[in-house]
């Protein structure tokens, strides 16, 4: 609301030459109210925009399911190196039992007169070196342990039980197949790359878009309210509408719009050519990665059957000995295999677990 504006007209027009004039134009009192309306009816940008949200979204879900499968496979591979450790500390335990027991019968027999002092010897060589392998595994599980919670977000201070057994997860094995040609699509990194295409796709639409015009639409409604006196003011209005379109195109650009369009080609190009790449990298990755686990699984089986004669070979010696058919120094030899053929099968145990990971992250098995 506002009232009427005074203004000065030269005298000459009244009659009064050389004066001004004060008088005031339209009424006293007036006001108005109205309403205004804007829609974007065509914007080839604007639907490009659109698009590039959604396919912004599906890059994050991407990226964040390829976080997942990474901390699945860290928290896995230290949960087997853990497993592994334990399954070595319970290999010396028994071997250490064995040795204590076979030093405290070979103690007594020299103090029979039965047996040399540098059976004894050897025994307590072997018995002192086992020990303090055992504290290196013990210090080692301790690490591999600590690296668990590590991975898994956990306070390194917190307790942490394992209750699977070596041979439990063992038994969980992977599939060695013709791999299908198509298994490259299982790989996250690939559908993040396919959807960077995509991007790169609509980053060069946004840019021919811009060849387009653009059209909105507009309407508005208004009363006016007007009065020489104040409380007559809102009594009788007067209306208008109007409504339109604008249209606007943007013709000259100097040549900027096809040069930004030539770049986005050539993202497109950049990115169809790592795709390409990245294929190719993953059937190799495949390839080794099979020959690797399957070379693996036939290394345990072999350390097994080492560990079951080295096992054998060692009781058979201590037969003897204990019959006085044997030397001590069979039985250090035997023990002493016994211990290699324990170490060389924890090395392929660990090896199988590893790879075992390798295969299903090469083919896209990870479970997260």
């Amino acid at each position: 609301m506002r009232s009427r504006i005074t203004s000065l007209l030269p005298g000459e027009v009244f009659g009064q030459p050389g004066t001004q004039i004060p008088v005031q134009f339209g009424v006293k009192y007036n006001s108005s109210v109205g309403i205004e309306l804007n829609q974007l009816l065509f914007d080839g940008s604007y639907i490009v925009g659109l698009q590039a949200s959604k396919t912004y979204k599906e890059l994050s879900v991407r990226n964040s399911t390829r976080t997942r499968i990474e901390t699945v496979v860290a928290v896995t591979k230290a949960y087997y190196s853990a497993l592994v450790s334990t399954e070595q500390l319970g290999l010396i335990d028994a071997n250490l039992s064995q040795l204590t027991k076979s030093l405290n019968d070979t103690e007594a027999l020299f103090k029979n007169g039965f047996a040399e002092k540098i059976d004894v010897d050897r025994l307590q060589v072997l018995k002192n070196n086992l020990e303090t392998e055992r504290e290196n595994v013990t210090r080692l599980l301790v690490v591999n342990v600590d690296m668990l919670k590590f991975q898994m977000g956990m306070p390194i201070q917190a307790n942490l039980e394992l209750t699977d057994k070596i041979s439990d997860v063992r038994s969980e094995s992977v599939q060695i197949q013709v791999i299908d040609s198509s298994a490259y699509r299982n790989r996250i990194e690939y559908s993040l790359l396919e959807t960077q295409r995509k991007l790169d796709e609509l980053d060069f639409k946004r840019y021919k878009s811009q060849f387009l015009p653009t059209l909105k639409g507009f309407a508005s409604a208004n009363k006016s309210f007007q009065s020489n006196d104040f409380s007559d003011l809102y009594s009788r209005n007067f209306p208008t509408s109007v409504i339109g379109l604008t249209f606007s195109w943007n013709l000259i650009n100097g040549g900027q719009r096809i040069y930004q369009m030539r770049n986005a080609k050539l993202a497109i190009m950049k990115t169809d050519n790592n795709l390409f790449n990245l294929k190719n990298g993953i059937a190799q990755e495949i390839s080794v990665n099979q020959k690797m686990y399957a070379n693996s699984l036939r290394s345990v089986e072999n350390q097994e059957r080492n560990l079951g004669l080295a096992r054998e070979i060692l009781r058979v010696t201590r037969i003897k000995y204990e019959q006085g058919v044997g030397s001590s120094l069979e039985v250090t030899t035997a023990e002493t295999s016994l211990k290699e053929a324990q170490n060389n099968y924890i090395n392929a145990l660990y090896d199988l677990l590893i790879n075992k990971v390798n295969l299903q992250q090469a083919t896209g098995q990870i479970n997260y």
